[in-house]
């Protein structure tokens, strides 16, 4: 927020100042950030999800996999330091999102003096909600999930040497639990997409009833693929096909 001249105020040998908010805290700055984080996000899912089904190919497959991703950037950098940055950006990118969305959200609502009908308000008290809570699940889960599967200290294994012994003992059939917070953390994710995915849609033009009906089909079919994409692994673990 910074102050600004108001040189056609009516008043005579008097300079108003008026506050004028900054680009990036005004709406459009807003959607223009959960756009670009959304982005950001969305990317590194798909490709999270490509490196976590090459648990598929076998242990040693896997563990070159993931001793790869840490000599990303070797030697401009130091082993890990992409992974490290990576995560940071990410952590960032999820604290920005909610913070822009929420702002958002808040923001309309002061702006709406009149109530919506029933069902307009059903439908968006359910959006934003799912929207909101699914924010904070996701960020829990990303913290979660850099301190058991990344650093180790929540993973029972813990062996940076062996990231598939790693997988296999974090989704083991007796942590049960760590595996229930996976799965409502990964549907919640596929929530937020569908959601996502469908006001990305509706923003490229599809605004047509036929044309809505096209962005609702494919929001749900990536959400549904990124979700099943991701749950695979735990379930292929509690069942001992990957063991």
């Amino acid at each position: 927020m910074h102050w600004t001249t108001d040189r056609t105020a009516p008043s005579v040998g008097h300079v108003v100042l008026t506050k004028t908010r900054s680009p990036i805290r005004s709406n459009v700055g807003l959607k223009a950030v959960m756009a670009v984080t959304g982005i950001i996000l969305v990317l590194f899912l798909i490709l999270h999800m490509l490196g976590n089904l090459k648990i598929f190919t076998g242990e040693t497959s896997f563990d070159h996999y993931a001793h790869w991703l840490r000599e990303i950037g070797t030697p401009l950098l130091p082993s890990t330091w992409y992974l490290w940055i990576q995560r940071t950006v990410l952590v960032v990118a999820v604290l920005a999102h909610i913070t822009s969305a929420t702002v958002l959200a808040m923001r309309a609502r002061a702006a709406r003096p009149v109530p919506y009908a029933h069902r307009k308000k059903i439908h968006v008290n359910y959006a934003a909600r799912t929207m909101r809570w699914g924010g904070v699940i996701i960020l829990l889960f990303v913290i979660y999930h850099i301190l058991d599967l990344t650093t180790g200290h929540l993973n029972p294994q813990g062996d940076p040497a062996n990231p598939y012994g790693n997988v296999v003992a974090d989704f083991a059939p007796e942590r049960w639990y760590v595996t229930l917070f996976y799965v409502l953390a990964v549907v919640t994710i596929g929530f937020h997409l569908r959601h996502g995915a469908f006001s990305a849609f509706r923003s490229l033009g599809q605004q047509t009833p036929q044309g809505e009906r096209r962005a609702r089909t494919a929001a749900l079919v990536f959400a549904v693929v990124l979700t099943a994409g991701y749950l695979v692994v735990p379930f292929a673990v509690l069942t001992g096909l990957v063991a």
